[in-house]
């Protein structure tokens, strides 16, 4: 008897069950939110104040009014895409601008600019290591760097997060095999707001002749006093650092990615790296928006004072009402940890119900046994804002469990 296939639609359905639709079922649905809608909405109920805690606009910049004014600027005089890969149809004046701006702002040699953030990272790693090669990575690396690494030629080695004596034990054990090996760190942990001790991670791949990779996607505008990310706030020269990721979608109010480097990596990388040459480049409306981005960065820097002050208080009032906010170092991200999934998602309609946005990370992202509500901080929240969404947390009524447990949580009884 011939074999009965699945059809792609069945397949899809047992995978969605297993990844956690059953959380849906049981609570509603938190996420792909309108926000616009839900702004207003909650804005006509007259009893209402809408905030969000969900979005990456780290220095308040989305809605600047000189954002916006270079946006349609470039709409007006460069019209809206870039239409052609840069390599193939030529690009626009304000790319090369932008790009040696940014070098100048971060202190490396050179930049280049892609139209994804998560893409800059998948085409850097998978071009760049090669069979023979080692990539050593955090364990709480970022999808983008896994995927990354997983699909290169190169061998892929875990080390433990953040222990940077596991990272060295594991390259004195197998750097002699490799012919490259390239770590790789984030430098602000997108889901648990920690920061890893670059000076010593620098030392480290010195010693072992090896390449370092720091993905900055969330602590450019964030960290240092100038907010050029993890070297200035850890004192160290970016020229130790062989490569910086970066993106465009947080403290840039825009979209895309970049990488930085020297020179010649970037000159190379301008021929060779198939996400840039096999891609359109930014849309002139992007580029603008993120260039009068990076000058409001330096010429408004109260914002990255402002968003210090604001991610630390949360911080702190949240530690002082009894709330886990795991080893969140006080900068932009701040996480607010649960004991069970199904108390992440109350808490998260809770919330909601009182006009406050943040929707929980459950099953995606990270472990089973650690869900929560992740807090993105801006320059334009205020004290009472976050006084408020601690109080309604450390307020919110008691929710009974659900009859059956989670894909991956224990039965509400053992909780």
């Amino acid at each position: 008897m011939a074999k009965k296939h699945k059809s792609l639609s069945d397949y899809a359905y047992r995978r969605y069950r297993l990844a956690g639709s059953a959380i849906l079922e049981e609570h509603g649905n938190p996420f792909f939110a309108p926000t616009d809608t839900l702004k207003a909405e909650i804005q006509a109920r007259g009893n209402g104040h809408y905030v969000s805690f969900a979005n990456y606009d780290y220095l308040g910049l989305a809605e600047h009014p000189e954002v916006k004014a270079a946006a349609h600027q470039a709409i007006d005089t460069l019209g809206v895409g870039a239409l052609a890969s840069r390599l193939v149809g030529g690009e626009r004046s304000t790319h090369q601008k932008f790009e040696d701006d940014l070098a100048k702002f971060l202190g490396t040699e050179a930049t280049l600019s892609l139209v994804s953030g998560y893409l800059t990272n998948l085409t850097v790693i998978t071009h760049l290591m090669a069979k023979r090669d080692a990539i050593f990575l955090d364990e709480l690396s970022h999808n983008s760097v896994a995927t990354g690494a997983r699909t290169s030629d190169a061998d892929k080695i875990v080390f433990r997060h953040n222990d940077l004596d596991h990272l060295e034990q594991l390259l004195s054990e197998h750097r002699e095999k490799y012919r490259n090996a390239l770590i790789v760190v984030e430098s602000l942990y997108s889901m648990d707001g920690d920061t890893v001790d670059l000076a010593r991670i620098c030392d480290i791949k010195e010693k072992h002749g090896a390449w370092l990779l720091v993905d900055e996607a969330h602590s450019i505008g964030v960290l240092g006093e100038r907010g050029a990310g993890l070297c200035e706030y850890c004192g160290v020269d970016p020229k130790r650092v062989d490569l910086i990721i970066g993106t465009l979608s947080k403290s840039f109010a825009s979209c895309g990615g970049f990488v930085a480097g020297s020179r010649v990596l970037i000159d190379w990388m301008k021929f060779t790296l198939p996400g840039f040459v096999y891609s359109v480049g930014l849309s002139p409306v992007i580029t603008a928006a993120a260039a009068k981005a990076l000058e409001l960065m330096q010429t408004e820097s109260w914002r990255i004072a402002k968003l210090s002050h604001n991610a630390e208080f949360l911080r702190d009032t949240a530690q002082a009402a009894g709330l886990d906010t795991g080893p969140a170092i006080g900068r932009a991200v701040i996480p607010i940890l649960f004991n069970s999934v199904w108390e992440t998602m109350a808490v998260s309609q809770h919330l909601l119900a009182h006009g406050v946005y943040v929707p929980p990370v459950v099953q995606v992202g990270v472990p089973k046994d650690k869900p929560r509500l992740r807090f993105f901080i801006s320059a334009n929240h205020t004290e009472e804002e976050i006084r408020q969404v601690v109080q309604l947390i450390v307020d919110r009524p008691v929710v009974e469990p659900p009859r059956t447990p989670f894909p991956g949580e224990q039965p509400a009884a053992a909780l």
